[in-house]
């Protein structure tokens, strides 16, 4: 991609002859990433200026729940006063084996170590959360308990390396308005700190100096090029590039197919691509989370999912975006639900799935089946057999969740990748997806080059940086959010004591 970039992406600050606005800290893009750097940045006495392309901040944070993954450190504030002890190593441990062989072991550890004093943070921005838990399997909360799970805390196997606790805290209201309620808290207090908003403001360019170091941007406003001094240094928290069609193709070829972009309509990786011509390094462009919310209702979760062999592929407890990433890997993305009459319901997130069979027995259903012959009475036999002991040695669903099909009469449902509709995007047409790769960060928020070097000058958290989540197999809801307000505060407190 770099040898394609505009080469007036970057330009030389001598080539300006006038600056519209100086300021110590330029923060580009006013999402929670964005947001979060302004406010510490003006906190430690730098002066904030802050560009948002679209006519108001929030940026894909307000659309979110604003589920933030935290726990360690004995816990948060709210796991304690809901019964949950939560220990950094627990923690750390949890989030190693979500993320395997793509964590960042030291962003993991920064993470865990300050997770618990993050929730405090946040709540001590006016944000509402209730000292109860919803312990069922869910998405998100429609009432207004603010600690629930959000991953795969409870699902093989995860609860074999780190004790089951929930980490998902949402802000406290009935329905699902987390993301604005936290947004419009935190844009209140980067109000007060004394930082600078310019909405419907565009970024151009990033100016570096003659020492190499960024040091400035050129934007676009009211249909003109303006100029701006950032003495200290600019922070990237422009979004990821799910938007970009170009970049979705490039970087993400088979799931672009067949998932649809969800987020910021300005999600469309300016600031990456910004990144890139500054010499930055692009790492975990081919990840992305992909949603497949089955249930609620919980219940769905009793049956087994089945690829087009018949076979099962994947423990059916495990969270959304696991069941998600596992089924888009099957043949032609196409899967199946098994589930007895006690258990059928109409998903709540998704439109009605065809039923393709049905019958009193297996074998019934086997013969409306897309199946090779006696596969389907295979895998349900076997399954049946582990079932009815509380076992199930192929996948390890839980106990709990674990019950023979034996109860006539059976649904055969169909889904796909290519068809499945979601409720919360009207007529769209496959799993949800967002991206997690972007530029390479240190935890500080520094933008490294190819040679993992410091770009000086050069800051960026959220979906712009390849952050904390960076698999969706293990991706568990609130670790974006609770990355990009997380590492966006660093950044802002590191671009701030920035000697200049």
């Amino acid at each position: 991609m770099n040898a394609n970039l505009p080469v007036d992406k970057i330009r030389p600050l001598q080539s300006v002859a006038r600056f519209d606005y100086e300021t110590d800290v330029l923060v580009c893009g006013y999402g929670g990433a964005g947001a979060a750097a302004a406010l510490e940045a003006a906190l430690a006495g730098a002066q904030v200026l802050v560009l948002e392309r679209a006519s108001a901040g929030g940026g894909a944070t307000a659309m979110s729940s604003c589920e933030m993954y935290l726990g360690g450190s004995g816990g948060t504030a709210l796991q304690k006063a809901t019964g949950f002890e939560d220990s950094t190593e627990n923690m750390a441990a949890y989030l190693r084996e979500a993320l395997g062989p793509l964590g960042d072991d030291e962003r993991i550890r920064c993470y865990a170590e300050g997770a618990a004093a993050h929730f405090d943070w946040a709540e001590s921005l006016g944000v509402p959360y209730k000292r109860a838990a919803f312990l069922e399997r869910t998405v998100v909360p429609l009432t207004d308990e603010s600690l629930l799970f959000t991953g795969n805390e409870k699902s093989h196997p995860f609860n074999r390396v780190a004790a089951p606790v929930p980490r998902g805290h949402v802000p406290s209201r009935e329905g699902d308005e987390g993301g604005q309620l936290f947004m419009n808290a935190i844009m209140a207090r980067v109000s007060e700190a004394g930082a600078e908003v310019l909405a419907d403001t565009r970024l151009l360019a990033l100016l570096r100096d003659e020492q190499g170091a960024i040091c400035g941007a050129v934007a676009k406003r009211e249909n003109r090029e303006i100029c701006i001094r950032a003495h200290r240094g600019v922070v990237l928290t422009t979004g990821g590039f799910v938007m970009n069609q170009e970049m979705t193709r490039q970087y993400l070829p088979e799931i672009n197919q067949y998932a649809v972009p969800y987020g910021s309509s300005n999600d469309i990786g300016d600031g990456i691509v910004l990144g890139l011509a500054a010499g930055g390094q692009v790492i975990n462009m081919d990840q992305a989370f992909l949603s497949f919310p089955l249930y609620p209702p919980a219940k769905l979760t009793y049956g087994v999912l089945l690829n087009a062999r018949g076979e099962r592929y994947i423990n059916e407890d495990a969270y959304l975006a696991r069941l998600a990433w596992y089924s888009c890997q099957q043949p032609g993305q196409k899967f199946y639900l098994l589930v007895q009459e006690e258990d059928y319901a109409a998903s709540d997130y998704l439109e009605r799935a065809p039923v393709v069979a049905t019958g009193d027995t297996i074998a019934e259903v086997a013969a409306e089946a897309p199946f090779p012959a006696g596969k389907l009475e295979q895998t349900v036999s076997y399954f049946n057999q582990y079932a009815a002991q509380g076992e199930d040695p192929l996948f390890h669903k839980a106990a709990e969740w674990l019950k023979p099909l034996s109860k006539p009469p059976y649904a055969l449902v169909e889904y796909s990748a290519n068809e499945m509709r979601a409720v919360i995007v009207p007529g769209s047409a496959g799993p949800l997806m967002f991206t997690l790769g972007g530029l390479k960060t240190r935890t500080t928020g520094e933008v490294l080059d190819v040679s993992d070097r410091p770009i000086p000058g050069l800051y960026a958290a959220g979906r712009a940086t390849a952050g904390l989540p960076r698999s969706g197999k293990g991706y568990a809801s609130g670790m974006s959010v609770g990355d990009a307000t997380f590492f966006g505060r660093r950044a802002g407190q590191a671009v701030a004591a920035r000697s200049i």
